[in-house]
């Protein structure tokens, strides 16, 4: 019997006492069974194109009982209910904040073949894991059970057969983990400077624990009572005061990042509640948690939330033994994503310090609003500065950065769902649509690991500027960051009502957070233009080693009388080349979304030197007519080819003979 099948004949274990892993040597996993057989990892993480969602705002796996949505009659789309007399836009704001909207694991696990239409191999979940009975937590990240699924979200059994169908079609599956906090399970003394709940940050000293809060929040006392499912914190090893630093709630950027009892470190965020990680045991216990998973589920990383938060010795040790147990498995190259928020300059001391053991980070400092400038053309310099990110210059060259090996270490983003950097605007708004592309341009084609964020192929904006400024004045933050695909008609229902336990849950009478505004229908749409253009650069992307693990050059571009340069005006043609011996890529796009745009664009002199050399076509994502080679000029010193016309937000790709 295989550890997963053991396991989900029982319900989800107390303790982690109760649990013994299985320790598979990697040499010997060819010999078990085929449901015991975990999955090896990708030889090259380089190789897989990663999309992010929230599971709550995903699918609810019943889309075929909605209709598609009509972009062209969007205000049509908007129709009023229960009797209203116009669309409420404030409710629907108010729905997509705190409402769980009805995705689940299962629904997930229904547009597999959507995603796998679309070029993605690798499905980056947010947290599934149990959240508070009495708590509209949809995002995950405040955890009351580390042993089971969010009933909100399906179950362990759900979670297990989407892998299982995820790897049957070539794609795999990371999960979001969080190990430097927990949900709102506790809560401080009510006489607590500040209150009960987000006391005072307490510099000197631990604040007392109040009480534990059961499933519907109120207050218990553990022990002796015996706590319910919904009850406190579990497993039992994490229900104890000194697991917890008890120092309230302070700055989170306060302190320096190298302090491993920084300020930072110590506090809760909001009302979630920190661990103390200097306490014995406690950070063996939560790896203990994430290990259960691997054995489980047979997932194939772990995305790592609010790494900045925990000192690069528990990074180190956390990450390490995760690691060491996913290779025992056969997983030698389980992929450990880093979010380290504060800029890149952070990002690198965690990489550093973790060289092993830390894959990669997320880009979200500072880079992620650069490629998004990219992608609109609304800086000339930023193209520039976004590709002087992987370059060996002077200033630099001792620490011999690479021009290939830069890529296994960065995972690139242009929307996500928190945007801790930048305004809380998704790339499409106040843009063509079809930017979009050109920005997932950038992700697909540049050195770096890319991450697609769930309805960027749809062009998702959220609420338009004008409605932004009449009905929505001061509410903004995350949610319009977070529309459902799946469009449903209602949310749950607050809280516990919300939960499907038993039965079928209530829903709200607020209207559901669709895209575009509307409510109850559908976005997943396989015709739309970005969603197409989008697969088709992941296909090239596929076909090309170059494009995976080629080095980057920038192209510098020469229009109008001006000489060639990597620096110009805004809304000007950006191309860069990725090298793979003596194969060349060429990319150009357009980031301007309301002219075409030409120029003269640079190519490598030595590979292209000899006469008669040409680049082909391989991929248009651009309107129009465009050659289908390209000859290679030479003139004021340079080697170069000529792009003219190109549409707005379009995309070319040639590579030379």
């Amino acid at each position: 019997m295989s550890f997963a099948t053991d396991q989900l004949a029982h319900p989800r274990p107390d303790s982690l006492a109760a649990v013994q892993l299985p320790e598979v040597s990697a040499a010997s996993t060819a010999a078990l069974t085929k449901r015991n057989n975990y999955t090896p990892s990708p030889i090259d993480w380089r190789d897989e194109v990663l999309y992010f969602l929230l599971v709550d705002r995903f699918s609810d796996g019943a889309e075929a009982t909605r209709p598609k949505l009509d972009r062209a009659n969007l205000d049509d789309a908007r129709q009023p209910t229960n009797g209203r007399p116009a669309w409420w836009w404030l409710d629907w704001a108010q729905s997509g904040s705190d409402r769980f909207q009805g995705g689940t694991i299962a629904g997930v696990r229904s547009k597999l073949d959507y995603l796998a239409k679309l070029g993605v191999t690798t499905i980056w979940l947010s947290p599934v894991f149990r959240q508070r009975a009495n708590l509209d937590t949809y995002h995950g990240y405040g955890v009351q059970d580390f042993l089971d699924v969010d009933p909100r979200f399906g179950t362990r059994q759900d979670l297990v057969d989407l892998v299982a169908a995820a790897h049957a079609q070539g794609i795999r599956i990371l999960l979001d983990i969080i190990f430097n906090h927990s949900g709102h399970n506790w809560d401080y003394p009510a006489g607590s400077p500040g209150g009960g709940v987000k006391p005072w940050f307490n510099r000197d000293g631990r604040y007392a624990l109040g009480q534990w809060l059961d499933g519907n929040g109120a207050g218990v006392d553990i022990p002796p009572a015996v706590p319910g499912p919904d009850d406190a914190v579990w497993p039992d090893e994490l229900c104890q005061p000194d697991v917890y630093t008890r120092k309230g709630c302070g700055s989170l950027a306060a302190g320096d990042v190298g302090d491993p009892r920084a300020e930072h470190k110590l506090t809760d965020f909001e009302d979630l509640r920190d661990f103390d990680l200097f306490a014995p045991g406690v950070l063996t216990n939560l790896a203990e948690c994430y290990k259960y998973w691997i054995a489980l589920t047979d997932c194939d990383g772990f995305r790592i939330d609010t790494l900045k938060h925990v000192s690069k010795d528990q990074a180190r040790n956390f990450c390490g033994t995760v690691k060491e147990y996913a290779a025992k498995l056969g997983k030698t190259q389980f992929l450990l994503l880093g979010e380290v928020a504060g800029g890149s300059g952070i990002e690198n001391t965690y990489l550093d310090a973790l060289p092993r053991n830390l894959d990669a980070v997320l880009e979200i400092g500072e880079l992620r609003p650069m490629i998004c400038n990219v992608a609109k053309g609304l800086d000339g310099s930023a193209a520039r500065s976004f590709f002087a990110n992987f370059e060996i210059t002077e200033q630099n060259r001792d620490e011999m950065p690479s021009h290939r090996i830069a890529g296994s270490h960065h995972v690139l983003i242009v929307n996500d769902h928190d945007h801790v950097f930048g305004e809380k605007e998704r790339l499409a708004y106040r843009a063509n649509p079809q930017q979009v592309v050109t920005a997932t341009a950038l992700q697909l084609f540049c050195l770096g690991i890319p991450c697609l964020y769930y309805g960027t192929e749809q062009a998702f904006s959220g609420p338009d500027e004008s409605i932004r400024g009449q009905f929505l004045a001061g509410v903004g933050g995350d949610r319009f960051l977070r529309e459902t695909l799946f469009g449903a008609a209602h949310p749950r229902a607050s809280g516990r009502a919300g939960r499907n336990n038993t039965g079928t849950p209530r829903l709200d009478p607020l209207p559901g957070f669709g895209p575009f505004g509307t409510a109850g229908a559908h976005c997943f749409d396989e015709q739309f233009g970005c969603y197409q253009r989008i697969a088709a650069l992941a296909a090239l992307r596929h076909d090309y080693a170059a494009l995976r693990w080629g080095r980057q050059y920038q192209r510098a571009i020469s229009y109008l009388t001006y000489p060639f340069a990597k620096e110009y005006e805004a809304g000007q043609l950006v191309a860069w080349s990725r090298l793979l011996d003596a194969e060349e890529i060429l990319v150009v796009i357009n980031p301007n979304g309301d002219a075409p745009r030409g120029a003269r664009i640079a190519v490598d002199a030595v590979l292209n030197g000899e006469p008669g050399k040409t680049f082909t076509r391989i991929l248009q994502a651009a309107d129009g007519n465009y050659p289908a080679t390209l000859d290679v000029k030479e003139a004021y010193g340079w080697r170069y080819v000529e792009v003219w016309d190109l549409a707005p937000a379009g995309v070319l790709v040639y590579r030379n003979s």
